[in-house]
């Protein structure tokens, strides 16, 4: 058997009936996933009254699904107009690393923001004290840690396995288990292990994301406040919907047994949660959100007056 220094991906576009049509749809859905977070991230920076903990916590969000976005779509859609689909093995490493970390702090980011709208509803009078600036901060540094280590764990273990099977991977991006069906060692043991790591970095997000709403909708339930069951359920919702798309898909790729995986499907549900998702982030989360659109028509303004008044000046001098 021979070892290679690359991979060929045998991406979605590639088998396409309509190779031009889907690239020109990807194109589309990775500008307003770009855009959109981009100006979710500009808002929450330029407007003081955004300055909050939950808003700080969607920015990172944003910033993790620009991501997302940069570190797969390009190459695919470059592949497909060179119709180069080679990947150095030293790249693809790389790839993955930074997808896993993403996955994964994105896992404990979701479970983060659903601790802090838990202490906002139900603890208002101490909120200032218990997501403090530092506590954020803290978070943050701990979502993005451990989500490193998860990248660092699986990438490290993952290509010292000897690739010798093909190189050609069933997939758009060095996704872990499309890749190691290429190697020709004994997978089996890992394949376990992957599972479990996998099972509780879902799961104790999950138990902190279910704890936290249903003590929310306890209080609310409490209060018996026809205005609190409608601001708690546009929170909860908003959020869950985020949840079960990232949450769901990656239970989908990496804890179901494999009779339940072929190469199409596993493409097609990557392509949800690593195209589409982060293009829905933004619509699904804020921007149906009063102080963010108050913020962008004032954004907008700001920009567009003084172009207007060049123009007047201009046309009548």
């Amino acid at each position: 058997d021979k070892e290679y220094n690359d991979f060929i991906l045998i991406g979605l576009l590639s088998q396409s009936k309509y190779p031009t049509v889907s690239s020109s749809v990807i194109f589309i859905v990775f500008i307003v996933a770009v855009t959109g977070n981009a100006t979710l991230i500009l808002l929450i920076y330029c407007e003081p009254h955004l300055h909050t903990p939950m808003y700080f916590f969607i920015s990172q969000l944003s910033l993790m699904d620009m991501m997302y976005s940069f570190i797969i779509v390009p190459k695919m859609l470059l592949d497909q107009v060179t119709g180069i689909h080679n990947i150095l093995i030293p790249s693809c490493g790389m790839q993955m690393f930074l997808y896993l970390t993403l996955v994964g702090a994105e896992f404990f980011l979701l479970a983060a923001m659903s601790y802090d709208r838990f202490v906002a509803i139900c603890h208002p009078l101490r909120y200032p004290i218990l997501m403090n600036h530092r506590v954020c901060k803290f978070l943050i540094i701990g979502c993005w840690f451990l989500g490193s280590i998860d990248g660092f764990m699986i990438t490290s273990i993952t290509m010292t396995f000897p690739f010798c099977k093909s190189r050609e991977i069933q997939h758009f991006f060095c996704e872990t288990p499309a890749l190691t069906k290429l190697s020709c060692s004994d997978t089996s043991f890992y394949k376990i292990a992957m599972y479990l790591c996998c099972f509780l970095m879902i799961l104790i997000p999950v138990i902190v994301i279910l704890g936290s709403y249903s003590l929310i909708l306890l209080t609310v339930y409490r209060m018996n406040s026809v205005t609190g069951y409608k601001k708690a359920f546009s929170t909860c919702s908003s959020h869950m919907i985020v949840v079960i798309l990232l949450y769901g898909a990656a239970a989908y790729n990496y804890m179901l047994p494999p009779s339940y995986h072929t190469a199409k499907k596993d493409m097609m549900v990557s392509v949800f949660y690593t195209i589409i998702t982060p293009a829905l982030n933004p619509f699904i989360y804020s921007f149906r959100n009063k102080d963010i659109t108050g913020s962008l028509r004032k954004l907008l303004g700001a920009v567009s007056l003084p172009h207007l008044r060049s123009f007047f000046f201009f046309k009548f001098i």
